[in-house]
């Protein structure tokens, strides 16, 4: 039975899609549906239409992701390109950005409007979306701190805004009032003369030359822990290069595992879980991976 059935679609459906198309580690099994909407109304009908028993996945850009190599049973929802929309708005220093909206768009853009600060957002290899749900920060700012109020979307296709006060927010960590999930955001910010892309481009040609920028990773893999670092903890413990199948960290940041060109999702998996193990043996202290690890492997 097709699960869509009686659903009106203006954006695009594919079946059995390979997510390593659409992950920035190049690696991941197909998704059952996989749901590009055209725009937030589009979304809106197609959750109203959708079973309620059928599992949902979002996603961004696939910077914040491992899908397993089995795949994904349900839907993927992927709000990029679609959810694109990028205003001022009226009062001139509140910023609506939709969920599809990459964050470095969002950064060059204020810097183009003279907004700030919101030259951090260039460092954040994802959506607006995915920086609400986790709090994705970058050069010492977090997307929750710009946070006026919210637009979310529920199972039922209902679309609410929230104000900023209604969510529990810490690093990394945002705690919903409801079952929904963020189409937009509206960002506070005030006048910035300095602001500019060229000053966007200088912080970033700066990280480019600490970390592997331009190949296969997540960006980093685990938080920081209080107080501390974790690419220093990885570090200390030489893992630097160790590698597991074509699963590498890397030589340039230790809170980077990179695929070296053959890896699976397997290989990651079993690194990102050896290095839990050998942090937590020899420094005493818990990684927490920001990387949401979802999908059934193959042996299931």
């Amino acid at each position: 039975m097709n699960a869509l059935a009686g659903i009106s679609i203006r954006g695009r459906v594919r079946y059995d899609e390979p997510m390593s198309r659409h992950t920035s580690w190049r690696v991941g099994g197909p998704a059952d549906i996989y749901f590009q909407p055209a725009d937030v109304q589009d979304l809106a009908g197609f959750l109203a239409g959708l079973d309620g028993g059928t599992e949902i996945h979002w996603l961004g850009l696939g910077s914040n992701l491992l899908v397993r190599d089995g795949g994904l049973r349900g839907v993927v929802i992927a709000t990029h390109p679609g959810l694109s929309n990028l205003q001022r708005l009226e009062d001139g220093l509140v910023v609506r950005a939709e969920a599809g909206v990459a964050c470095a768009k969002l950064a060059r853009q204020c810097a183009r409007w003279k907004l700030g600060p919101a030259e951090f957002f260039a460092g954040i290899p994802g959506t607006v979306g995915g920086a609400l749900a986790m709090n994705a920060g970058a050069f010492d700012g977090e997307t929750w701190q710009r946070v006026a109020a919210v637009e979310t979307v529920d199972r039922a296709g209902r679309i609410r805004t929230r104000q900023r006060l209604e969510f529990e927010v810490s690093y990394r960590e945002v705690e919903m009032p409801a079952v929904e999930w963020f189409v937009a955001g509206l960002f506070d910010f005030e006048e910035q003369a300095d602001a500019s892309v060229a000053g966007i481009r200088r912080l970033l040609a700066r990280r480019k030359e600490s970390q592997p920028i331009g190949l296969p990773s997540c960006g980093s893999v685990f938080r920081n822990p209080p107080d501390d670092h974790a690419a220093r903890l990885i570090e200390a413990c030489g893992m630097k290069g160790l590698r597991l199948g074509g699963a590498e960290v890397s030589g340039k940041h230790a809170n980077f595992i990179i695929n070296s060109g053959d890896a699976t999702a397997a290989d990651v998996e079993r690194l990102i879980k050896k290095i839990q193990d050998q942090v937590r043996e020899e420094q005493g202290v818990e990684l927490v991976a920001e990387v949401r690890i979802v999908g059934e492997t193959l042996a299931d």
